[in-house]
């Protein structure tokens, strides 16, 4: 299980704003429900990530280096997140692509048309070094890893057209750790 993490206020009445900018335009959208659940928090173990939004918990996370860039793209990241929410909302129990049809169509709604999913930003990005590679015994394809992996684990294509997708130890990957 991974530890919470770690949050930090907004500058006094920003974290305010933003809530209640997000309540208002989903209230308008006729999603009262969410508007009340919503929350916004500054999330300063955000690196490389601008935001995120996490359903049902109806939590938006924004990176504060934001604010470094410009309120305008803490807007349109704030829209973006909320339009994740807007989208699993209304599509409840059903599975949707988290930058499929409907989570486009949120955007549209929320004034942000053709959004795409990921950003250009100038944000710092952390490159790990892999440490750990595995093999797959039938294909030889070669994953590599930055965590060790702690169950079994099989060539997924191997697995797909040899055993009809499921398990098969025949395809387990042989672990090699990377010097």
């Amino acid at each position: 299980m991974e530890p919470e993490p770690a949050m930090e206020d907004a500058p006094p009445g920003g974290e305010a704003t933003l809530i209640g900018g997000a309540r208002r335009r989903l209230t308008e959208l006729g999603l009262e429900g969410l508007g009340q659940r919503v929350r916004v928090v500054w999330n300063r173990r955000m690196r490389s990530t601008a935001g995120r939004a996490l359903w049902p918990e109806a939590l938006i996370e924004l990176n504060p280096a934001l604010q470094e860039i410009g309120l305008g793209e803490v807007e349109r990241t704030l829209l973006h997140e909320l339009a994740h929410l807007v989208a699993f909302e209304r599509a409840g129990r059903r599975r949707i692509s988290p930058h499929g049809k409907e989570w486009q169509r949120a955007c549209a709604e929320l004034g942000i048309p053709g959004e795409t999913a990921s950003h250009r930003l100038e944000l710092p990005s952390r490159t790990l070094r892999r440490k750990w590679a595995y093999l797959c015994p039938h294909c030889l394809e070669r994953v590599e890893r930055v965590r060790r992996m702690h169950r079994h684990s099989a060539c997924w294509p191997c697995c797909r057209a040899y055993a009809g997708g499921r398990y098969d130890e025949r395809f387990k990957f042989v672990e090699e750790r990377i010097s």
